[in-house]
């Protein structure tokens, strides 16, 4: 089976710099009797710093980066050299990046904007040559410091989609079907649970060249906040949505208990998912006439609702419309 090109997850050895050592050195030149201590002093180790980069949307090219090591700063010199400083290392990551301590799992930092840069792993600082220990009571010292060890260890880079809107349903609601038409975005489709296995993010054109961006996440199953089905893999992208859509399909057997499960199983993972705007949308409503649109209608949760098929292209052109002005606070 083809390993997938959407790798939301890595774990990484990580070094940066060593300080270099200062000088100790005494000034020699011709003619110049106890020239005095010129040692230079050391330079700083790289760091390891983390970039968002928009043209990254997975972490597929540090799967196989297991081990990154900043290069140490040169030891001062003589003639008052001050030793370079070891070359940064810069690790581009796609935006939504949140780098946390392996054996803690203490939040580090997150990147969210292009071109956003923080330092992961600071260098060590390097020492300070004899020069700077010359005192008028100590005159020629013969010491210097050595420079400060850099900072190392496992650490894990985790991504978490940051899109407008995020779709939320059980397998087989049809939000990769909604996926498709309304945007250019290609994921795979069948009539079987657990089709999608990785997010999909597709951008939704809307009018006068507005657009906004969707993503399908992997569906919910009851438990998923425990592990069950492909739950806990993928309700963090869920974090990052700026507003819910949830999806559930016209023949269900009762809209109002499958909206309650997934509610529940967001608070479960985590309680702040509840403070998102939500929208719901009934799939598959094609398969119902007038009447039953009405009476089904009567009986939903307190959300904005709409009905829609992405086969029969019924309702789409609402949702965006529905989608945009709540994204927008109108």
């Amino acid at each position: 089976m083809p390993q997938s090109n959407f790798v939301d997850y890595v774990k990484m050895f990580l070094r940066s710099g060593n300080g270099g050592s200062g000088s100790v050195h005494l000034h020699r030149e011709k003619y110049v009797a106890k020239g005095g201590p010129d040692g230079g002093n050391g330079g700083s180790g790289g760091n390891i710093i983390l970039r968002g980069n928009k043209q990254y949307w997975t972490l597929i090219h540090l799967r196989f980066q297991r081990h990154v090591f900043a290069p140490n700063g040169e030891n001062g010199k003589g003639a008052l050299s001050t030793g370079a400083n070891g070359k940064d290392i810069i690790i581009d990551v796609p935006l939504g990046t949140v780098a946390k301590n392996a054996e803690t799992l203490e939040n580090l930092c997150e990147i969210t904007e292009d071109g956003e840069q923080k330092i992961l792993l600071k260098g060590g600082r390097g020492g300070m040559g004899n020069a700077f220990f010359k005192s008028a009571t100590n005159q020629t010292p013969r010491y210097a410091q050595p420079g400060e060890t850099g900072e190392e260890g496992w650490y894990i880079l985790e991504l978490k989609l940051l899109a407008d809107v995020g779709l939320v349903g059980f397998p087989n609601a049809g939000k990769s079907t909604l996926l498709s038409v309304i945007s250019a975005a290609k994921p795979k489709i069948a009539d079987y649970a657990f089709t999608t296995l990785e997010p999909n993010l597709g951008i939704v054109s809307y009018r006068d060249s507005k657009s906004f961006v969707m993503a399908d996440i992997p569906g919910i199953i009851e438990g998923a906040h425990e592990g069950k089905g492909l739950g806990l893999r993928f309700l963090r992208h869920i974090e990052r949505n700026s507003m819910l859509l949830f999806m559930i399909p016209a023949d269900s057997d009762d809209i109002n208990s499958e909206y309650k499960i997934l509610i529940n199983e967001l608070k479960q993972y985590n309680p702040e998912l509840l403070d998102k705007k939500r929208v719901l949308a009934i799939t598959k409503s094609d398969m119902l006439d007038n009447e039953l649109t009405i009476e089904l209608g009567k009986n939903l949760p307190d959300i904005p609702c709409i009905f829609i098929s992405s086969v029969a292209n019924k309702g789409i052109a609402e949702l965006k419309d529905l989608l945009w002005n709540e994204l927008n606070n109108k």
